[in-house]
């Protein structure tokens, strides 16, 4: 059967990544509609070699070129934040939420509303209102299928007709490439060595908090409202290899785990065949040619800003977000050479003991307290500064 397919965020790695692999099987999928904020180039492509039905950009200004780009072709053609959720709302067996930071919750949760099946690959949904969204999943009746190699790998080993069997759920971390260095070392980390992260491509953002752990404390965040086993049963393990994506421990003592190649396409495939599977292109997992599979405990002292993210997961409530916008504002500071890399976990920490707003209870609450943690990130780096 055809399968009706929608994808926010066409354009970044996962919505092109999930492209590659609805292209190599065109007859199995449906294009409902495709979304980007500004490659309009990229975005009328896609439409066209996907015949999908509508193509949406987000920033208004840009309707007339995403138009011409697509003139002659029967593609319908949005603009607008509004058009966005409009195209989330569209009836689609499966939806891709892959539009990156605050600006894909209201997406999200429109889709989620909808009732079928999302595979959400924004962050940024769970950690700021995790809450929020799992109920909105569960009153609609929606299929959450988590597309984070790590989640995904969980999702893949968990007993969801019955939690209590769990003793632990294990999310692993390469370590990034600061794993064995020291704090003096870390602190003459610059910008170009920060990015370069020795197993994935990822963007700079995502490669620096990889290389802080930020990015495995904002996952635990995320595997806490996606796998309901409490977050003292949460834990992390570094393996530098990344053939492991993450492991369920049993009670009985019997360990879960699910390996792969380092690629996206493997959890995006898992999500769209859900619960079949596909064929993708990825590179076969040869693990005679890994030879080996090592892991550790994660250093809290040498990589605080994981120990920051199991704090704000205890504390609940606002506290990842501050944690999530904290972080987002100080890794963009550093990317612009405004402080050092010790100072990111350092600027996170004053702004968690600066900031602590009411739980929210809205989207329109967790945008405004991501916005609120924002400002206060900004006047502590101002202070660092001065």
């Amino acid at each position: 059967m055809t399968r009706t397919v929608t994808i926010l965020g066409a354009t970044g790695s996962i919505g092109t990544s999930t492209l590659d692999l609805i292209e190599r099987e065109g007859d199995r999928f449906d294009v409902v509609a495709l979304t980007a904020q500004r490659d309009v180039e990229g975005l009328a492509a896609a439409a066209r070699r996907t015949r999908a039905h509508r193509a949406v950009i987000g920033e208004a200004r840009l309707y007339g070129a995403l138009k011409e780009a697509l003139a002659g072709s029967d593609v319908e053609v949005a603009a607008g934040r509004d058009a966005i959720i409009e195209a989330a709302e569209l009836p689609a067996d499966w939806t891709m939420a892959a539009i990156v930071g605050t600006a894909g919750l209201n997406p999200v949760m429109a889709a989620l509303r909808r009732g079928r099946t999302v595979a959400l690959a924004n962050k940024e949904s769970l950690v700021l209102a995790g809450g929020l969204m799992t109920r909105v999943a569960r009153e609609a009746g929606t299929t959450l299928l988590p597309v984070d190699s790590e989640h995904n790998a969980v999702f893949q080993c968990f007993p969801h007709d019955d939690p209590t069997r769990v003793r632990r759920v294990i999310l692993t971390a390469s370590g990034g490439p600061f794993r064995q260095f020291t704090r003096e070392e870390m602190a003459r980390v610059t910008p170009a060595q920060a990015v370069k992260h020795p197993n994935w491509s990822m963007g700079a953002k995502i490669s620096v908090d990889s290389a802080t752990l930020m990015n495995k404390g904002l996952e635990l965040i995320e595997a806490h409202h996606l796998f309901p086993v409490g977050h003292e049963r949460l834990s992390v393990l570094i393996h530098p290899q990344s053939v492991v994506h993450s492991l369920v421990e049993y009670l009985d003592g019997s360990v879960l785990a699910q390996l792969g190649p380092a690629d996206m396409r493997t959890p995006i495939a898992h999500t769209l065949a859900w619960p079949e599977r596909m064929a993708t292109p990825c590179t076969p997992l040869d693990l005679a040619t890994v030879g080996r599979l090592d892991f550790e405990e994660p250093d809290l002292v040498r990589f605080p800003a994981l120990a920051l993210a199991f704090q704000a997961l205890r504390d609940g409530g606002a506290r990842p977000g501050v944690l999530n916008a904290a972080n987002e504002e100080a890794v963009a500071a550093f990317l612009a050479g405004r402080i050092g890399f010790l100072d990111i976990a350092f600027i996170v920490e004053k702004v968690l003991a600066r900031y602590a707003p009411r739980d929210p209870e809205t989207i329109d609450d967790a945008l405004m307290i991501d916005a609120e943690a924002r400002r206060y990130t900004e006047s502590a780096l101002e202070r660092q500064a001065a």
